[in-house]
């Protein structure tokens, strides 16, 4: 190869100086000094402490305004859907139920410790009242044991597609959504949990994979992203929060805001007792078109539909489950496998009417 030889008379370009290395510092780069004027460091000391000389983007305070509302649910709905974006989640099971229906071993070592205190103080009223009230969640119970098998369950059907693009979502909080964050936990699957800042102190349940935990300011960004991806919802026996996210569905999909999803109720005796449905079609409150089928176990032990739809009918917009017990493995399972089967790319399809025998 030939050697490039440099022209000497022609001039030679020096090369740039270096960005932050410099022989000599530049005038900004020091304060000014002492002896020009002795009272400049206090003067700079008093103005680099003032909120205004904080930048924006690191002035809590500044964001924390109500003016700033704007900014801030722009940053509560753009830093999960980047990170959803990131991991390939595509659909979701949203799962939701009570934090206080803790697993059967936990709601036992409860009940017997208010038992052993009401033998020691047999007329205290409220140990009587929380006994009872431990009692009712003690046979609820099981419900943490079906939980977690639903969370197992779709992430086994998941993994059989190219990439697991469908999880488990849950509040990331305790009892119920715990419980379905650990039925993905338990085969290494993946996981998400939308925890809320709340006044007092919280935590997320362990099982949440760590990289698709997110912690909300807003409820109503929270609620965005249960439902952006959501391909089912499932109820299971809980509070205000199960409520709130159960009706938010039910009004989106009666207005026509979003497109229907398969809603289940678990726990049929529970969801009869709180919310009335026949009473708001007999009062004209809810059409009569969104009729409600029941999935209940027959005499033979396997599920069936109750009562029987037709071919021709679309699928009801709310199944309520009659959950059995944990090991009833050959009737729960199938029945939920239509929800998470459905429309899945790379699963095979159900057909309208699917078998649940």
């Amino acid at each position: 190869m030939k050697t490039k030889q440099l022209n000497p008379r022609r001039p030679r370009i020096p090369k740039p100086p270096h960005p932050l290395n410099r022989h000599e510092p530049l005038p900004w780069q020091c304060p000014k000094p002492v002896e020009e004027d002795q009272h400049a460091p206090w003067h700079l000391e008093a103005i680099l402490k003032s909120a205004s000389y904080r930048r924006a983007d690191a002035d809590l305070d500044f964001l924390a305004r109500d003016s700033m509302r704007g900014v801030r649910l722009q940053m509560d709905y753009s830093k999960p859907e980047l990170l959803l974006e990131e991991h390939r989640i595509r659909n979701t099971i949203v799962v939701f139920g009570s934090t206080r229906i803790r697993e059967p071993a936990s709601a036992q070592c409860k009940v017997e410790a208010l038992k052993a205190a009401l033998a020691a103080d047999p007329g205290n009223k409220e140990s009587v009242r929380r006994l009872a009230i431990a009692e009712r969640i003690l046979a609820k119970s099981h419900y943490y044991d079906v939980a977690r098998e639903f969370g197992r369950l779709v992430n086994v059907k998941n993994q059989a597609a190219k990439g697991q693009h469908t999880v488990v979502m849950t509040g990331g909080g305790a009892g119920i959504m715990e419980a379905a964050n650990r039925g993905a936990f338990d085969i290494g699957a993946k996981s998400a949990g939308l925890n809320i800042s709340l006044p007092h102190e919280q935590y997320p349940n362990p099982y949440i994979t760590p990289d698709l935990c997110f912690s909300f300011h807003y409820f109503a960004m929270r609620k965005l992203h249960f439902l952006l991806r959501a391909k089912a919802l499932v109820a299971f026996p809980g509070g205000y929060g199960t409520f709130d996210e159960l009706f938010e569905v039910l009004t989106l999909v009666q207005t026509r805001k979003m497109k229907p999803i398969p809603v289940v109720l678990v726990g049929e005796s529970y969801w009869r007792r709180a919310v009335n449905f026949d009473f708001l079609v007999d009062e004209g409150a809810r059409s009569r078109g969104s009729r409600f089928v029941l999935v209940r176990r027959n005499s033979r032990g396997n599920l069936e539909w109750h009562p029987p739809l037709a071919r021709h009918k679309r699928r009801a917009p709310i199944r309520c489950i009659r959950s059995g017990l944990p090991h009833c493995q050959k009737g729960f399972p199938k029945c939920v496998s239509a929800l998470y089967l459905h429309r899945q790319p790379g699963l095979v399809r159900e057909q309208s009417r699917p078998s649940v025998s």
